[in-house]
């Protein structure tokens, strides 16, 4: 029998499907700040991933973790869309694809 480090934060089901497969696993729940510094790291990870992929799975993931994130902060999901479209009507969004290359003082 061999195991497998992890150390990671993963889905919420992810125990109940590896106990579908027969196999054991140890999860810890963990305390706030743990939870913070996770989901932090897990940002990191799935951004490294759709970067290699740029599939919309990755993207997916991307956006789950960033919804994790919010309400780890306290924020509910209606308070980041009104942030994200304060920012769209006074910055614009992305669509023109634009790149800054250089601005003369």
């Amino acid at each position: 029998m061999s195991i497998k480090k992890y150390d990671k934060l993963v889905r919420d089901k992810i125990p109940e499907i590896i106990s579908a497969q027969g196999k054991k696993c140890c999860i810890v729940v963990m305390d706030n700040e743990a939870y913070l510094e996770m989901v932090d790291k897990k940002l990191g990870e799935e951004l490294e991933e759709y970067y290699k992929d740029g599939s919309i799975e990755e993207l997916a993931d991307l956006l789950e973790v960033l919804y994790a994130a919010a309400a780890a902060r306290g924020y509910t999901l209606d308070e980041l869309e009104r942030v994200r479209k304060e920012k769209f009507l006074k910055r614009g969004g992305f669509e023109k694809k634009l790149l800054l290359k250089e601005v003369e003082e």
